[in-house]
């Protein structure tokens, strides 16, 4: 298999979690895309993926997958380790729902911010920007910061007793909000509880 992705940008990151999670990163070749330069918009990489998007996994038969959440469903279902998308109809529904909603309100969130209200990755990258749909945006990020420590006042993960997906995602998103330098609000203090138990997990510290 082959991943190709930018490292240190929040997407690519969710991906390499879940396949430290599952145990695969040595079955994986990791291609380079610059996205800072402008390679995910070369043709040779749009007929891989026509979103332009980072990272894509590309299997042995050719098969490209793009998004996060199927490229995660693809290894959960490969490699060994915790199930990161659920092992029952239940488990799987609810972590699919909670993963949206830190993609949405979260990940998303940030990343509208950082690329519409902010110099993003600079004019050769960011060719539309609305800074007021941006600043719109790093609202709604904060409103997801509270959401989730609402939710994590009673459970140890964001989808139940269980890491998932879903905080790979959230711990994804809080990473890019420390990088477009917009703060955990001080009383989230389930939310800064959680994040700092997530970052002990080997996939992450290791």
């Amino acid at each position: 298999m082959k991943i190709y992705d930018f490292e240190g940008f929040p997407n690519p990151a969710r991906v390499r979690i879940a396949l430290s999670e599952k145990g695969l990163v040595n079955q994986v070749e990791f291609v380079s895309i610059d996205v800072p330069k402008g390679e995910h918009k070369r043709p040779e990489f749009l007929a891989k993926n026509p979103s332009a998007t980072v990272p894509v996994l590309e299997l042995e038969d050719g098969t490209t997958i793009s998004e996060c959440t199927a490229i995660t469903e693809y290894l959960d279902h490969t490699g060994a380790g915790p199930k990161l998308t659920g092992e029952n109809a239940r488990e799987r529904a609810v972590i699919h729902m909670m993963q949206r909603r830190a993609e949405a309100s979260l990940l998303d969130a940030v990343g509208a911010y950082f690329h519409h209200a902010t110099p993003g990755l600079g004019p050769d990258v960011e060719d539309y920007q609305n800074k007021e749909w941006g600043e719109k945006q790093r609202e709604r990020a904060i409103q997801g910061m509270h959401y989730f420590n609402d939710i994590l006042a009673d459970r140890p993960y964001i989808a139940g007793d269980k890491f998932s997906m879903a905080d790979i995602t959230a711990f994804a998103g809080l990473g890019f909000a420390d990088f477009a330098e917009i703060d955990i609000p001080a009383d989230c203090r389930n939310l800064i509880a959680s994040r700092q138990r997530v970052a002990q997990r080997p996939s992450i510290s290791g």
